[in-house]
């Protein structure tokens, strides 16, 4: 039983972030409900629904929402739920007649979670997007790459996940928490670009103090620094150095000892480039593993560059349990963690319609009512 045990969510399901949104609330014990159409969902077609993993710790109830049946069953949902969130483009649970105006007036309590690439209003609110459009709107790509080479690509985490599903969980828990003392719901507006640029926080001040340079790829935390770097090894791996602070990277100097020289000054950034050449030199002397032993103990901020088989079987991770691994499916635990209140992944992904009449009995449906909306097609049992 997490720390969100005893809350009903409604999760309107889509791709990627909001299901993401719904998975977290999910994990700290949160009831949730997720409403898919019959047929659709990602992995539907694939046969993979043990590798949905989003949708884990989630029941699942197929409703279809071109019907005025399955909008009324959502609708009588809403009136006894605590939360709900989608994320559509604007206009489209209006549209359905799910709109937050309307699921407010069946339950003034309600809040209700809207997820958007460019929010619900502005000039660019209707436009579509992925993340990738989302990040580089907020200068975060701009940002991220090497000196003279095009800006990287951070696969979907910074808008998608971080600044999206993650802030959209983060305002339902806010909103949430607000409702319980003024008894009102309210709508959270949570946009991609908007989570992003909050993100970048750090970054647009040391931009304006002067400290970080508009120019990719010289900064300290970008790849300009020769002591804040992923180096590869003899046997083509790599190892990430980030001994910022004077007391790690004097500790990484003793410990390479006379194998460098010339990198006493750690912030003669003219020669940061030059220092890095030095240091791919000798990186590439020793494998990986070695590596790893070379620098055990040492005070230096130093890991190795983990591949995404290698993860779930480093000490580390298995000490702390920092991936369930069944033998089948293997995924990350719940996080952060609870002292009192842990979470837990407490069922796999279910199929589309999984828990249809299990569902409906629980929000009052009556038996007769339950068989209609099955047998007219609205609600699908699978």
């Amino acid at each position: 039983m997490g720390p969100l045990a005893g809350l009903t969510i409604i999760e309107i399901a889509g791709l990627g972030p909001g299901p993401f949104a719904a998975m977290s609330l999910a994990d700290m014990g949160a009831n949730v409900i997720r409403v898919e159409r019959p047929g659709g969902g990602l992995f539907a077609a694939q046969q993979s629904t043990d590798l949905d993993l989003l949708n884990r710790s989630k029941r699942c109830i197929g409703i279809d929402l071109k019907t005025p049946e399955g909008v009324a069953t959502v609708l009588a949902m809403v009136a006894q739920a605590d939360g709900l969130l989608e994320g559509n483009r604007p206009g489209v649970m209006e549209r359905l007649g799910l709109g937050p105006e309307l699921c407010l007036q069946h339950n003034p309590k309600l809040v209700y979670g809207r997820m958007t690439g460019w929010g619900q209003d502005g000039p660019m609110a209707d436009d579509v997007g992925h993340d990738l459009n989302y990040v580089a709107l907020t200068g975060a790509l701009h940002a991220m790459g090497r000196a003279g080479e095009k800006p990287a690509i951070p696969l979907n985490l910074v808008g998608d996940f971080g600044g999206g599903g993650l802030m959209l969980a983060y305002g339902m828990v806010c909103a949430l928490l607000e409702a319980t003392r003024s008894g009102k719901g309210q709508v959270v507006d949570a946009a991609m670009i908007d989570g992003a640029a909050t993100l970048m926080t750090s970054v647009y001040a040391a931009n304006q103090v002067g400290f970080w340079s508009d120019e990719r790829g010289t900064n300290i935390l970008d790849s300009g620094a020769h002591f804040y770097e992923v180096y590869e090894t003899a046997d083509g791996k790599y190892v990430t150095i980030a001994s910022v602070e004077p007391q790690f990277y004097a500790a990484l100097l003793d410990k390479l000892g006379p194998q460098v020289t010339g990198l006493e000054n750690q912030w003669d950034m003219a020669n940061w480039a030059q220092l890095k050449e030095q240091l791919t030199a000798v990186f590439k002397r020793r494998t990986r593993d070695e590596w790893d032993a070379f620098f055990a103990d040492a005070d230096i901020c130093y890991a190795p560059v983990l591949s995404m088989e290698e993860v779930r079987h480093h000490p580390h991770h298995q000490a702390r349990g920092t991936f369930l691994d069944d033998g089948k499916v293997w995924q990350p635990a719940p996080a952060p963690r609870f002292s009192r209140t842990p979470g837990e992944v407490s069922r796999p992904p279910a199929p589309i319609g999984a828990h249809s009449r299990e569902i409906l009995e629980e929000f009052g449906f009556a038996a007769a009512q339950v068989e209609s909306l099955l047998a007219s097609g609205a609600v699908k049992q699978a």
